[in-house]
């Protein structure tokens, strides 16, 4: 990995770009960048030692890790972290403040057709950025599944939800393991081989949905991520990867993207289960 003349200016930029490099990182950068995004609120105040024991790598790494991204030393990349946590953690009070700001219209109105925008926009770019052979290879392992197990927490739990009650219509055997609040090991324990799992997280990722993955990958269960980014801990020996994003309106997150895949997901699956069955 070479070093870059120009560092992020933000998070997202630094997400951004650390998922375009992914590939062609050494092996410790790669690594590295795993670690960082998956574990953001511990980047943004640990320290070089605990980030890099965390990450399973020398102090040395973090350092040429933010070199080769433009930085002139970790200290300088945790800045944007930091940020990051400024910005995420603006009140709900002075999001909704900015909803008023077009005094053009009636303020429901307004409201309104701001989610409709950016559900809208989330939707263009699930169009435009789904690898559908990933799509299609996720829809074919769930078929074969046994029973598929669902696990999601917070924001990523509305389209477990969703998708949980369309598998169940569509007569394909799942359980949702745990709920909102936390995720159910031992219901996890008695998924095997031959069934499958989805697993939904976006950043900041949840830490019990990725040891969920790892307990699942210790039992050789098939996964499907559905998930924000390649660098997201959910992707690490996943069968299938499905990757999108959301739009926000003045700060709240649309989960239009993210519920219009469970649904295509679920009847995909179905019509899998149609065509192995009927020897199409």
């Amino acid at each position: 990995m070479s070093v870059r003349d120009d560092r992020p200016t933000s998070y997202d930029d630094l997400c951004t770009r650390l998922a375009a490099d992914l590939e062609t990182m050494p092996k410790r950068l790669a690594q590295t960048a795993s670690y960082l995004v998956a574990h953001p609120d511990e980047v943004a105040f640990g320290t070089t030692a605990s980030i890099a024991e965390g990450a399973g790598v020398q102090p040395s790494t973090l350092i040429r890790f933010a070199k080769a991204n433009g930085f002139e030393g970790f200290s300088d990349l945790q800045l944007l972290f930091r940020e990051r946590l400024r910005d995420r953690n603006q009140s709900y009070d002075s999001r909704l403040a900015t909803l008023g700001q077009d005094a053009d219209q009636v303020p429901s109105r307004a409201v309104l057709n701001g989610f409709i925008a950016a559900g809208q926009e989330s939707l263009a770019w699930l169009q435009r950025d789904m690898d559908l052979d990933q799509f299609d290879a996720a829809a074919a392992l769930l078929a074969r599944a046994g029973t598929v197990y669902l696990v999601a927490r917070r924001r990523a739990f509305p389209p477990l939800i969703q998708l949980r009650y369309a598998l169940a219509k569509l007569g394909i055997r799942s359980e949702i393991c745990g709920s909102v609040n936390g995720i159910d090991n031992d219901l996890l324990a008695f998924a095997g081989p031959g069934d499958a799992a989805i697993l939904i997280s976006f950043a900041p990722y949840t830490a019990q949905t990725i040891e969920a993955a790892e307990q699942l990958r210790a039992q050789e269960v098939p996964i499907v991520a559905i998930t924000d980014s390649r660098l997201s801990p959910l992707c690490t020996g996943a069968a299938a990867r499905l990757l999108l994003a959301e739009a926000d309106y003045a700060g709240f997150r649309t989960s239009t993207a993210a519920m219009t895949l469970v649904m295509a997901l679920s009847v995909a699956t179905a019509e899998h289960r149609r065509l192995g069955r009927s020897g199409a």
